[in-house]
């Protein structure tokens, strides 16, 4: 069952990169006390999430946060290593967090995953954004295409706050 408005986040860990490797980030741990813009999508590096997803996140990130947002982040079922390397190649630093789910498992326990087996991808994470206050979901912006970017989109999470 899917996660919806009102319900608190799941704990499961996710991974940042940091300068010597992975970071383990303990959701929750980091939903705790703040408000925080998470988007996730199905890859790093795939042609909706490189060309719009991220990028429109990246270039709101000073306006959602002047709205009284702690940090926005980014998830994807990608490594943290993967994601790093995709946060920097993007311009994402100091503007997105990136949170790898590796194993899928915030994914699977938010019950936003997908099987996208038959593009050799595995188990991914829906193209999806909310605002967390506290823990606890304030809005849940799902994509019925996961080639599309508008009701996940930067524009729309921002009319929200």
């Amino acid at each position: 069952m899917a996660i919806n408005v009102g319900d608190r986040i799941p704990d499961a860990t996710l991974m940042k990169l940091g300068d010597k490797g992975p970071v383990p980030v303990k959701a929750s741990d980091f939903f705790k006390g703040r408000k925080v813009v998470v988007f996730a999508l199905p890859g790093a590096f795939t042609p909706t999430c490189s060309n719009q997803h991220l990028p429109g996140f990246i270039q709101k990130a000073g306006d959602i946060k002047s709205k009284g947002v702690d940090e926005i982040a980014c998830i994807s079922v990608n490594d943290a290593f993967v994601m790093g390397a995709w946060g920097k190649q993007q311009g994402a630093e100091g503007k997105v967090t990136m949170l790898g789910d590796g194993n899928g498992e915030f994914t699977k326990k938010l019950g936003l995953d997908f099987d996208g087996s038959g593009f050799g991808m595995g188990t991914r994470s829906l193209r999806y954004s909310m605002l967390v206050e506290d823990g606890v979901v304030k809005s849940l912006n799902k994509e019925a295409n996961p080639g599309e970017a508008k009701i996940s989109g930067a524009e729309n999470m921002l009319s929200q706050l």
